[in-house]
């Protein structure tokens, strides 16, 4: 099997709805990968149909009325995406075939131990008199970034015709995977938010997921887990119906953006520990289960055993942090997120946002419950969107018109379906509310009261960005931006291009993070004290099952204090800083211990 040494080091993982819709069109032809996210077929399709007219490529709308719209849309814009990026890059090689100063420029943006940049630096310094012999090694060594799509496996609503619910292969993931699956792009599907074992099932149907011979996969599989635990089941699972995961992508539970899926106590360090000791037993016990299922498939069984990165994101910011992962981890790449959110050459942000993202201090994200999905949602305070949302429910007109429903997840009022921050499922709980009204303190009618109207429509808000930063109008309910950073843009304060920003994750500049920026594992370690704290907080009657698990929480959170005081202590890398880190170990094991446990 032929394979080739990625150009970077990092990866840029997927952001919000149309953040990074259009990413791979605007780094792909540097070597940088990136991931688009295909939950959202409407924004696919205004895209498809403004980068058709500006690379002046046919485009054919496809309307809601044709039968499969989702998948052909997702496969329409893939192919679109597919052929820009190709064209672009081709166009990239000659101009640092024939430019000594692109040349120059790309070179600076490579890793500084890259064998791409020390092979590139010799045909400098020797002089490119011969461009011929110069082009010919770009074309054998030099490759685009990854077109990646990610879905959200529990995004899978059930879709009808009229009252009629459609077969199950018509629902939100499964018609994303298949739009995927019979797109030309060869890359990987990053699958996230946990186990959906029919979108799995649904998998088996394309050949593309399956390996040749030599071991060559068409479509790749990316599993983003948060514990080796979660990875083991899910690469078995995946393993036993002939699908290889290519690669586990371990985020952070809490620093990170987006939905913030907490591990139940387990620290970002101890967990890549575990996948750097059992890498080679998770390699083999796929193995076996995948050999095994492609044989009763009566399918190719490859000659060798398939390769398997681990990779790593969630608040990384700075270039020692960066190598530290590589080196001590021997992760195979580092996701860099938000901080690309202040990069108009990376990201689709409309200036607005960004210029809110650059101001934003640290008192300003925070871990809010505005997703309707009921889990915790990374984001900033100050958003448009909070502004249209807070001038509606003074209105008394709280709630979204929702008009693309892609959360309408909730079975309570409607059959078909219902989203918690549309109007229509508000106006019930409120009408309920205040049925109640009088049998209530005034507190606790106004904390009833937020928690229904905090909601916000992410569909509409998380697309918003993209139509604002391309000039592409927007329809329908003022709704404004929802924007998801993670806590670590909080270091970041201002507006980069895309080659400040390399040469920051490469350590060949370091002028983009405040002094006062904490160490990403110190950062991880406060945001899940505060966690554990709060959810102490909230429990007013403790179960045995509740007790048994805030408990072992705390015992998680002491285990990994106590892992990094060894790791602090003994790795070369921390001696420049090691006693301010165990101090700040010892705060956060000394508030731990204080909070008494939980009890019947």
């Amino acid at each position: 099997m032929t394979t080739h040494s990625p150009t970077h080091t990092f990866h840029i993982p997927v952001m919000g709805l149309a953040f990074t819709i259009d990413s791979p069109i605007r780094v792909a032809q540097y070597g940088i990968d990136s991931v688009i996210s295909i939950a959202d077929d409407e924004l696919i399709e205004k895209m498809n149909a403004f980068y058709a007219k500006k690379f002046q490529i046919p485009y054919q709308e496809i309307s809601k009325k044709m039968h499969d719209y989702r998948a052909i849309r997702i496969t329409s814009y893939l192919n679109l995406v597919d052929t820009v990026v190709k064209e672009k890059f081709e166009q990239y090689k000659l101009e640092l075939a024939n430019s000594k100063t692109s040349l120059e420029h790309f070179i600076a943006m490579l890793p500084t131990k890259s064998e791409l940049k020390i092979k590139l630096d010799t045909f400098l310094s020797e002089g490119i008199s011969c461009p011929t012999q110069l082009k010919n090694f770009l074309e054998k060594n030099l490759f685009p970034g990854s077109i990646d799509v990610n879905i959200m496996t529990k995004l899978d609503k059930d879709n009808f015709d009229k009252k009629e619910q459609l077969p199950v292969e018509f629902n939100d993931a499964h018609a994303a995977l298949r739009g995927f699956a019979n797109s030309t792009v060869t890359s990987s599907l990053v699958l996230s938010a946990g186990m959906n074992p029919r979108l799995f099932s649904y998998m088996e149907q394309f050949d593309v997921f399956f390996p040749s011979l030599e071991g060559k996969l068409n479509k790749k599989i990316i599993l983003k887990v948060s514990d080796y635990r979660s990875a083991l089941i899910q690469g078995n699972l995946l393993a036993k119906k002939g699908i290889w995961v290519s690669e586990y992508r371990i985020e952070s539970g809490l620093n990170c953006g987006g939905h913030a899926f907490a591990t139940d106590g387990f620290l970002l360090g101890p967990i890549l520990e575990e996948f750097k000791q059992k890498k080679s037993e998770l390699i083999q016990s796929t193995t076996d289960l995948l050999n095994k299922a492609l044989l009763a498939k009566e399918k190719v069984v490859p000659e060798q055993p398939l390769p398997l990165k681990i990779t790593v994101q969630g608040g990384v910011g700075t270039a020692e942090e960066h190598q530290f992962l590589l080196d001590y981890y021997q992760v195979d790449s580092v996701g860099w997120g938000s901080p690309f959110l202040l990069v108009p050459e990376a990201t689709s942000v409309d200036q607005e946002t960004r210029d809110l993202l650059a101001n934003a201090k640290e008192s300003d994200f925070y871990l809010s419950n505005i997703s309707p999905l009921g889990v915790p949602f990374n984001t900033v305070r100050g958003t448009t969107n909070d502004f249209f949302k807070t001038q509606r429910i003074i209105a008394e007109k709280a709630g979204s018109s929702c008009p693309k429903k892609f959360l309408a997840l909730s079975k309570e009022y409607d059959p078909t379906g219902s989203c918690t921050a549309s109007k229509k499922y508000q106006d019930i709980k409120l009408d309920e509310l205040n049925d109640r009204k009088n049998e209530i303190s005034l507190e606790q009618f106004q904390k009833e009261f937020n928690q229904i109207t905090e909601k916000s429509c992410l569909c509409v808000g998380l697309a918003n960005a993209g139509y604002l930063d391309l000039g592409i109008p927007i329809k329908g309910q003022s709704q404004g931006v929802v924007i998801c950073p993670g806590p670590n843009l909080a270091y970041f304060d201002k507006e980069v291009s895309l080659f400040q920003m390399v040469q920051h994750i490469y350590g060949k500049t370091n002028e983009l993070v405040a002094a006062n920026r904490p160490h990403f594992f110190i950062k991880e370690l406060s945001l899940y004290v505060n966690y554990f704290k709060n959810e102490i907080d909230v429990l007013e009657e403790a179960s045995a099952q509740q007790q048994k698990k805030v408990n072992q929480f705390k015992l998680n959170l002491l285990n990994g204090i106590a892992y990094y005081k060894n790791l602090f202590e003994n790795t070369l890398y921390f001696n420049e800083f090691q006693n301010k880190m165990i101090e700040e170990l010892n705060h956060f094991e000394l508030e731990l211990e204080n909070e008494k446990e939980v009890v019947l």
